[in-house]
C-alpha cells in the first residue's frame, strides 16, 4: 500500500490510515471525470451503449487544457449509519498540477505538481509531502479517467455498463457503472458509477462503492469552468514558511 495510504485515507474519505479503499485511487478520485469539452445534446430517444457513451467522450477529451470548480465530497460509514460532507474548490491543468482547497468543515490544501504531492493543515501547521514516482502509472491512469478519459483506457481497465438516465441538478444525465477488472482493485473499490452531462459532456458525480462493507462516497461538482486560464501561482506552496514538514512512510 506504501505512502499513499494515509494520503487517500486523510483526504477523500475522512477515515484513518486503516481505511480499506485503495489509496493508488487518490489524486483521481479527487479530478474523477470533472471536465470534458462541450458536445451537442444527443438526440431524443437515443438509446446508450458503453460504445456510444466512450466516443463521446473520446471526442470530449481532445481539446482539454484546464478546469475549476466547486467540489463536494460526501462520506458514508455504514457500521455507524454516519454521513459527513467536506466542500472547497479545485483547479486542475493538463500540466499535471492540481490544487484542491478544502474550505468546509476544516481547511486542507491538497497540491500536486507532477511527481509531488503536498498535504498542508493550517489547524497544525503542517505539509505532509509525498513522492509519487512509484505509483506515476496508477496516478495517471486515474487522472484520465477525470478529464482526459479515452475509451481504450477504460475498455482496458474496467468492464462497462449504462445504468439508463437520471436528472442531477437540474439536468439529464448518462449513468455509467465501471467495474474494475482486476482482482486486487476489486478487493478495495467494487465499482464506480459516474453521471455524465449529456448536454455539455460534463461528469457532475461520481459514487465509489468500497469493498466488504456498506460504505461509499460521492464527489459532486458543480459550477465547473473549462479551458480558463489558471495561473503558475494558483500551483505554488503558498502555506507559512515555519509549518511543519514531514514525510510520512509506510
Amino acid at each position: 500500500m506504501g505512502i499513499l495510504r494515509n494520503v487517500f485515507a486523510a483526504e477523500l474519505t475522512g477515515q484513518g490510515p486503516n481505511l480499506k479503499a485503495n489509496p493508488k485511487f487518490l489524486l483521481g478520485f479527487a479530478v474523477l471525470a470533472v471536465c470534458l469539452a462541450a458536445l451537442p445534446a444527443h438526440p431524443q430517444g437515443q438509446k446508450w451503449t458503453p460504445d456510444g457513451v466512450l466516443t463521446y467522450m473520446d471526442h470530449a477529451a481532445q481539446d482539454f487544457r484546464s478546469l475549476t470548480g466547486d467540489i463536494e465530497r460526501i462520506k458514508y460509514t455504514d457500521v455507524v449509519k454516519d454521513t459527513s460532507t467536506e466542500s472547497g474548490q479545485v483547479w486542475v491543468r493538463k500540466d499535471e498540477k492540481i490544487r484542491i482547497q478544502f474550505t468546509k468543515p476544516d481547511p486542507r490544501t491538497v497540491l500536486r505538481t507532477g511527481d509531488n504531492l503536498y498535504i498542508f493543515n493550517p489547524k497544525i501547521n503542517r505539509v505532509e509531502e509525498y513522492d509519487l514516482k512509484d505509483n506515476r502509472e496508477m496516478v495517471d491512469q486515474y487522472l484520465d479517467l477525470g478529464f482526459n478519459t479515452r475509451g481504450e483506457h477504460l475498455k482496458k481497465n474496467f468492464l462497462i455498463a449504462v445504468n439508463g438516465e437520471q436528472e442531477l441538478d437540474g439536468r439529464k444525465t448518462v449513468v455509467i457503472e465501471l467495474t474494475p477488472k482486476s482482482t486486487k482493485m476489486r478487493e478495495q473499490i467494487t465499482k464506480i458509477q459516474m453521471w455524465v452531462d449529456t448536454g455539455s459532456w460534463m461528469a457532475l458525480q461520481q459514487k465509489f462503492f468500497e469493498a466488504n462493507s456498506g460504505d461509499y462516497f460521492i464527489i459532486h461538482y458543480t459550477k465547473v469552468m473549462k479551458n480558463l486560464k489558471i495561473e503558475d501561482s494558483r500551483f505554488k506552496p503558498n502555506w507559512p514558511k515555519n509549518a511543519t514538514k514531514v514525510k510520512p512512510r509506510g
